[in-house]
């Protein structure tokens, strides 16, 4: 049974007399809690507005050609589809749409993938306002926007100075791969991940034989072992 369609939550903010028009932002995380946090702080700017909510990729595609969307800001991973799937998803439709990533997973491991797929920016949980603030005003100027620790790391790759996929062999893996290890790490069972990311359960079995092969895992066994001792290792990060 398909569930239904939520309705589009438009945000209706008190007016405030300005002399230019607030940018407006398109929040898009499956925590209302954080919705309503993130709404909150970015309605007492003078200069920022939310226009719309969405708890899922779904609603946010339904709501961007209602809302007069500045700027996309939405979490990575949220049920229904790949963050790095939706965020090239969101491109194709609108070429010139802004989009930064706000996650509590770690931007030496996601970022690199988001800013490839084509995100303008990526921001931590838990860097606090006034970073997440000025990330949203960087990025509106047509900028992108990463943390310095991420920028060193970039540009150590751009000199030469650290190769690309060397800090992890994790990197070594496609952004749909990747998709596919993290889920496997998860539990997830491959009904489950072929569901979750809208393909084949043999779609899924070809990712598994990929990533088996690229991460030298001999077996399923290895694979699930390595998966979840990696998924693990995410969710301990300070």
């Amino acid at each position: 049974m398909s569930t239904p369609k939520q309705p589009i939550r438009q945000v209706k903010v008190p007016k405030k007399p300005a002399s230019a028009r607030r940018q407006r932002i398109l929040l898009v995380d499956d925590h209302p809690l954080m919705r309503a946090g993130l709404a909150q702080l970015i309605n007492r700017q003078a200069d920022l507005e939310t226009c719309c909510e969405a708890g899922n990729p779904s609603e946010a595609l339904r709501a961007i050609p209602l809302c007069q969307v500045d700027l996309l800001l939405t979490d990575l991973t949220m049920p229904g589809r790949s963050g790095i799937e939706f965020i090239k998803d969101i491109l194709a439709l609108y070429p010139q749409m802004p989009i930064l990533v706000v996650s509590m997973h770690d931007e030496l491991v996601y970022a690199e993938r988001v800013l490839r797929a084509g995100a303008r920016g990526y921001v931590m949980k838990e860097a606090g306002a006034e970073k997440l603030l000025a990330a949203i005003r960087q990025v509106l100027t047509g900028q992108v926007y990463v943390s310095e620790r991420l920028s060193a790391q970039l540009l150590d790759i751009l000199t030469g100075r650290r190769p690309r996929g060397s800090h992890s062999p994790i990197e070594k893996l496609s952004d749909r791969e990747f998709d596919v290890f993290r889920l496997i790490g998860q539990g997830k069972s491959t009904r489950d991940i072929a569901k979750q990311l809208s393909i084949s359960p043999k779609t899924v079995d070809v990712h598994r034989g990929h990533i088996k092969e690229k991460l030298a895992l001999g077996d399923a066994t290895a694979l699930i072992r390595h998966a979840v001792r990696w998924v693990e290792t995410q969710d301990t990060q300070p």
